[in-house]
């Protein structure tokens, strides 16, 4: 099997004008970036105003393996499957974080027959939107330390500051530093730190704002810490807003890429899902959905993690609703759910993980089962698929289709996008265009006038099926200055693991008898939410033993490998 830079490298690409003349945008909204990528113009929205909305599809997934189950593979799948069978679609997925890319999971543009090409451009700085957030984000950092040394005017409490600076990598040296060390000409020594920088403010912005002027006063809204009197600082009373939107007047317009078989992908915005909202911008959505009969887009993770934000943040600030979601297991993600198996990346698979094993099955399913009733309590269709592997028994796709159904799935389909392409996921792409004409009623999980800890209660009981909700200090105090503050109308965007439905990534499965730690709540205003920290989540992950990049290279002819 040829790697999946191998496949994106051989495949013909066709030119981005092409691309972007097929669904209907002329290159007067196209800035171009070379041949085969380019910036849509949001101008293009004002064009398009008077056509009316096409399907929203959304995938998610069980709680995934630290390999991945591949949903970006799923994601790029349907799109290819969907222009198989004749229908007008477009994907829209987030740009990849190069913490991964050179961490553990590699690559992030799909894989096999189904991926985003060209896979070394999408993989690798792009377009330079997460430069952009970097920059943006750290700007307003060094404002922050400029205006304490300069005699701190707006009378900053030092020990409140809450803004960190980023990078796009992972470096677990960072995640705790001292700024201001050196002397009296080098600013004043406080301690910070750093988080990744897709985990950044700045990067949700990006994803939420609807417009240019709307960046502008999201970012003019971030809270940066309190002044002595107890009162929030921001942005905008640091007079660096301004600055930030001018670094960030290019990255709020979608890159245009392709998929393997040409078909049109909106790639915009990059928040992690187990720590911002993990989702792409309302922007690619709302131009797609003004071009396309079908948008497939994608939330990270697993549905308790980035499908339930998507609901109840994502879609509370677009104003857009989603016709259905699909939920991608495979058979190595449900049978590791039974709690029988470590997955370690960079370490062989468990033989029995590669081999029939009903036992294993009946134990995980209930993973499954757990993501198709949340999807469910938000009242549209749900759609199971198997992303299958050369492993895999008819028999175990067969188990976990119809313990899918019983779950309430509308339907339960498998699919072979990963080695066939678009063809692959013929019976994918016709269960998502039956479900989408199925009645259906929206509905959020939670008021907006509920209370901070009602609707953290809510995530947690009714998501992630935990007994009740324990607070530490830190999360006490900083509900009552947020809900003086009149923050308590913001809705909630947990940080927790990926790996578990609960805090804890050793809890598998469904996890029973436990309650969820809330040791902190940070405030992200400009982004228009709160995010509680979970057990021991961290905001700045670390590179494993054996890190991805060890493979990453580049050969005597100039080429790139070793990438995916």
């Amino acid at each position: 099997m040829k790697s999946d830079l191998q496949i994106a490298q051989e495949s013909p690409l066709r030119l981005i004008t092409e691309v972007a003349s097929e669904i209907g945008i002329s290159e007067d909204h196209l800035e171009l970036y070379g041949r085969y990528k380019a910036k849509v113009s949001l101008d293009v929205l004002e064009a398009l105003a008077d056509r009316p909305q096409g399907r929203y599809v959304d995938i998610t997934a069980v709680n995934p393996t630290p390999l991945g189950e591949g949903k970006t593979v799923t994601t790029v799948g349907l799109g290819q499957a969907l222009k198989h069978i004749g229908k007008n679609v477009i994907t829209c997925i987030r740009q990849p974080s190069l913490g991964p890319v050179f961490g553990i999971k590699g690559g992030a543009a799909g894989g096999g027959y189904s991926q985003v090409i060209p896979m070394e451009d999408f993989n690798l700085h792009l377009t330079g939107d997460v430069h952009a957030v970097s920059i943006a984000n750290n700007l307003l950092a060094a404002y922050i330390d400029n205006h304490i040394y300069q005699g701190n005017d707006l009378d900053i409490d030092p020990h409140s500051i809450t803004w960190r600076r980023v990078v796009d990598l992972n470096d677990r040296a960072l995640r705790n530093t001292v700024v201001g060390l050196g002397g009296a000409l080098d600013g004043v020594p406080r301690e910070t730190g750093f988080d990744i920088a897709v985990a950044s403010e700045v990067m949700a912005i990006l994803a939420m704002a609807t417009d240019l002027q709307d960046l502008r006063a999201r970012l003019g809204r971030i809270v940066i810490g309190m002044n002595r009197a107890g009162q929030p600082v921001t942005a905008e009373d640091l007079k660096c807003a301004g600055s930030m939107a001018v670094l960030m007047k290019d990255a709020i317009k979608p890159t245009l890429m392709q998929n393997l078989e040409g078909g049109a992908v909106f790639v915009h915005a990059g928040p992690f899902a187990n720590i911002a909202q993990g989702n792409n911008s309302i922007i690619a959505d709302k131009i797609a959905l003004k071009i396309a009969d079908y948008v497939v887009t994608e939330s990270g993770f697993g549905a308790d993690m980035g499908a339930e934000k998507f609901m109840n943040i994502k879609c509370r600030a677009s104003g857009l609703r989603p016709d259905c979601a699909v939920i991608v297991a495979t058979v190595r993600a449900v049978k590791a759910a039974s709690g029988r198996f470590e997955v370690t990346p960079g370490k062989p698979l468990d033989e029995r993980l590669q081999r029939e094993d009903l036992e294993s099955l009946t134990e995980g399913i209930v993973n499954l089962e757990k993501h198709v009733e949340n999807m469910k309590k938000f009242g549209i269709p749900v759609v199971v698929v198997v992303n299958s592997f050369p492993t895999d028994t008819e028999t175990e796709h067969d188990f976990i289709k119809q313990r899918g159904l019983a779950a309430g799935a509308d339907f339960a389909v498998v699919h072979h996008v990963h080695a066939d392409g678009g063809a692959g996921g013929e019976e994918l792409a016709r269960a998502v265009v039956e479900a989408c004409e199925l009645p259906k009623e929206f509905t959020f999980l939670y008021p907006d006038d509920a209370s901070i800890k009602e609707k953290i209660e809510s995530i947690a009981t009714e998501i992630y099926g935990a007994d009740g909700v324990d607070y530490l200090p830190a999360a006490e105090a900083k509900i009552k200055l947020y809900t003086e503050l009149g923050y308590s109308d913001l809705p909630i965007c947990m940080a927790k693991t990926h790996l578990s439905l609960s805090h804890d990534p050793t809890l598998k499965g469904r996890p029973t008898g436990w309650r969820l730690p809330i040791r902190d709540i940070r405030a992200s205003v400009g982004a228009g939410f709160l995010y509680p920290l979970c057990g021991d989540m961290r905001t700045m992950p670390g590179l494993p033993k054996t890190p991805a990049g060890d493979s990453i290279d580049i050969d005597p002819e100039g080429n790139i490998v070793g990438l995916f």
